[in-house]
């Protein structure tokens, strides 16, 4: 029996089809696809045991050790998740690396367990994260950027996240991009990144969102890297500007790096273990300024930093971040914003609060 392959990726990616990835742990760490969920035929162990095999003996020789490492027990168990998997998700695909043997023979077992013809990739993983790649570029070249600045605090990602023609860049790249910005969890690989803006791209030009409103960024979010292309289209592009009185701005961040990333931290580790762990978060994201903050006012800040950390696990009350917080905003994040927005005056096309700017965006 013939079974049948999907190729028309984009509609694959429009309609979020669940992806069932059945290569090796270890590839689908190195990147996947939004909606991908691995249960692989072969672990990482047998996938180089088969690798070293196929370079010595050849391919029929690393065929006949694969069967020999999966037959029986492994290969019940693995068939079993992957009927629960399609069961589920009827309207999903299966995918290995290039769409060869690895899918062909899932597809083989869910058929013989289940009498499911469940398609796979064509060409698999390559075919769509080539895809994907060429995607960007395409979009890159039909899409308007429009970059929302402001000041560090002035709730820039509030703006993005109530926009329909947006893309939250900081979500995607799973940091809040500043030295106090990471999350619990890590960031996404960098091909994981590079997919889900494609998808995100895609999703928007089915859509017929031609202008798009980004935040300003550097080139790096955290560690992870804008698409060149991207980046130098947003340099060129009309630069609207978010305006936030200092009070709102201090509010704001301490929302954000003390109550959210707390809480982060505590869901994660529990309560105890949660608080020093994110404790030590604060205090290390500090010190990695301390050379850009000079030696007296990095002693200064981390002092009122740790008798507020102090503050907080006695009464549970974060009040007394505002301090450091706004001394970091004034004599560290704002002046490096003043000299950036020197440099960018001439593309500023609008500047107001967030209702203002949220009306102006909507309006264009």
């Amino acid at each position: 029996m013939e079974l049948p392959e999907i190729s028309d990726f984009r509609t694959l990616f429009l309609e979020g089809a669940p992806l069932l990835d059945v290569r090796a742990p270890i590839e689908y760490r190195a990147g996947a696809f939004p909606g991908a969920t691995n249960m692989p035929l072969l672990n990482d162990e047998e996938r180089h045991l088969i690798g070293l095999c196929y370079k010595e003996q050849g391919q029929s020789a690393a065929i006949a050790l694969g069967r020999k490492l999966i037959d029986g027990q492994p290969k019940a168990n693995r068939t079993a998740q992957w009927q629960t998997f399609v069961q589920q998700h009827p309207e999903g695909a299966l995918y290995c690396f290039r769409g060869g043997m690895r899918s062909k023979i899932a597809q083989e077992w869910i058929h013989e367990a289940t009498g499911i013809v469940y398609p796979r990739i064509k060409g698999g993983y390559k075919a769509l994260r080539n895809f994907l790649l060429e995607e960007i570029n395409a979009s890159f070249a039909e899409i308007q950027p429009i970059v929302l600045g402001g000041r560090t605090g002035a709730g820039k990602t509030v703006v993005i996240q109530q926009l329909q023609n947006s893309i939250d860049l900081e979500a995607l790249a799973w940091h809040r991009g500043s030295a106090f910005g990471s999350h619990v969890t890590p960031q996404p690989s960098q091909i994981d990144f590079e997919n889900n803006l494609s998808v995100e791209l895609i999703r928007h030009r089915a859509a017929r969102h031609r202008r798009l409103v980004f935040e300003d960024e550097s080139k790096a979010i955290g560690s992870r890297h804008l698409p060149p292309l991207l980046y130098e289209k947003m340099s060129h592009s009309p630069l609207v500007i978010l305006e936030t009185p200092l009070q709102e701005r201090i509010d704001n961040s301490i929302q954000e790096y003390v109550t959210s990333a707390l809480a982060e931290y505590q869901t994660q580790f529990g309560a105890e273990e949660g608080f020093k762990k994110w404790a030590d978060r604060a205090s290390n994201s500090l010190q990695r300024i301390k050379k850009r903050l000079g030696g007296v006012r990095y002693k200064k800040m981390a002092s009122r930093l740790q008798y507020a950390i102090n503050h907080l696990k006695q009464t549970g009350n974060p009040e007394a971040h505002e301090e450091w917080i706004s001394q970091l905003l004034t004599e560290y994040y704002d002046p490096m914003y003043d000299y950036q927005i020197s440099q960018k005056k001439d593309r500023i096309v609008y500047s107001g609060p967030m209702t203002d700017v949220l009306n102006y965006l909507r309006s264009i």
